[in-house]
């Protein structure tokens, strides 16, 4: 598997954090583990499979994938090419007129969103692309031609880099009120944006924060306890819904690209 990062053009950087060109000739299996931000997939050649209930499900061509509060296993079949953009935590908004919560843990075809129905154009030209700047150039094409007026919310990239800072362990009435808004319209405005609840956010921010620490930090019990874990039960229980794996089993295996 080949893994090919561009960063995306001036224009376009506000909104979207980076584009990966992945490319499989033999065939991949590969834990995604959920992140804060949603990503839309272009594929170009081959077939990607999702495994949902011990079934493999073939993902459509272009899909939106929304926030996930656990991991899932993908299948890349032999010679499959698909670019990905990874969006900033408020960049999708700027692109789709659907409340982005509504896309919480599914996987959605593009074609399926409201300003996206017609795609073959883009399709066709993917698929004909020689190299990997021409397919990035095709999407950012694209996604240019579907932006439209976006101002950013100033008030909930505060509570991002709140949350942030606390990593994940603040709670959501504190955050609300250090914001001078009511929780319930503070909720309503992050689900939005960001594509899931503050709390459900924090938790992703948090779970992140406790897998880069135990990269090199191996002791659980200290793990769990700078998480806000205060019993060892509860902190596997979470782990294991965000990863698919026990703690102990995870930081064992390889690391996730």
């Amino acid at each position: 598997m080949t893994i090919d990062y561009h960063m995306p053009a001036k224009k376009l950087s506000p909104f979207i954090k980076a584009y990966l060109v992945i490319e499989s000739q033999d065939g991949l299996e590969n834990r995604v583990l959920p992140d804060t931000s949603l990503v839309m997939v272009f594929r170009f050649k081959g077939m990607v499979k999702q495994l949902v209930n011990s079934l493999d499900e073939e993902l459509p061509s272009f899909v939106v994938t929304g926030l996930r509060r656990s991991g899932k296993q993908v299948n890349y079949s032999g010679n499959s090419g698909n670019v990905l953009v990874l969006f900033n935590e408020t960049g999708a908004a700027a692109f789709f007129k659907e409340p982005l919560h509504e896309l919480f843990e599914e996987n959605i075809p593009l074609g399926d969103l409201n300003g996206y129905k017609n795609l073959s154009g883009i399709e066709e030209r993917l698929c004909e692309a020689t190299d990997n700047g021409d397919r990035i150039r095709l999407v950012e094409e694209f996604l240019l031609s579907r932006l439209g007026n976006y101002d950013p919310d100033k008030l909930i990239l505060a509570a991002l880099e709140k949350i942030h800072a606390s990593r994940g362990l603040l709670r959501i009435k504190e955050l609300a009120d250090s914001l001078y808004i009511s929780q319930d319209a503070f909720e309503k405005r992050f689900r939005k944006i960001v594509g899931t609840s503050p709390k459900q956010f924090s938790n992703i921010v948090r779970m992140k924060s406790i897998i880069s620490d135990g990269r090199q930090n191996h002791v659980l019990a200290d793990l769990a306890f700078n998480a806000g874990y205060f019993d060892q039960p509860h902190f596997n229980k979470d782990f294991k819904l965000f990863t698919g794996q026990t703690p102990k089993d995870f930081f064992k295996s390889s690391p996730l690209w």
